[in-house]
């Protein structure tokens, strides 16, 4: 069987707190985007959902790249080019990364449901 690749963007919230015991990153989520706008749309929509709860000046950046920063990033995505977005809360950070990658196709995927194994992955840092 010959496995056949499309182009899609691989989205990542990451947050970090130096009270976690590991001191290492922890993934909070991740998407698989079929396109840059929905790449971008994912990130704003969480973005959006923490950006009254921020500091001023924190709030102040994030409404700012919700409306104007989009853009660039869409561009940027569409452009090949990795994008992340950090915002500052209470000593953590939250880091939503999108970057354009090849996707094989998953022999038991369904829609946008993914198979049980995907629970299996424990993402690691390599630094």
């Amino acid at each position: 069987m010959k496995a056949t690749t499309r182009a899609a963007y691989w989205c990542e919230c990451w947050t970090t707190s130096a009270e976690h015991p590991s001191g290492q990153p922890l993934l909070l989520a991740a998407f698989d985007a079929t396109s840059a706008p929905q790449a971008v749309r994912w990130i704003a929509v969480a973005l959006r959902t923490v950006a009254s709860a921020l500091e001023p000046l924190e709030s102040a950046a994030a409404w700012n790249w919700l409306t104007e920063g989009r853009t660039t990033t869409t561009r940027a995505l569409l452009d090949a080019e990795p994008c992340a977005l950090s915002v500052h809360c209470n000593g953590i950070q939250i880091t939503w990364t999108a970057r354009p990658v090849l996707m094989l196709p998953l022999a038991h995927r369904q829609d946008t449901n993914i198979p049980t194994c995907a629970e299996q992955f424990r993402p690691t840092l390599h630094g």
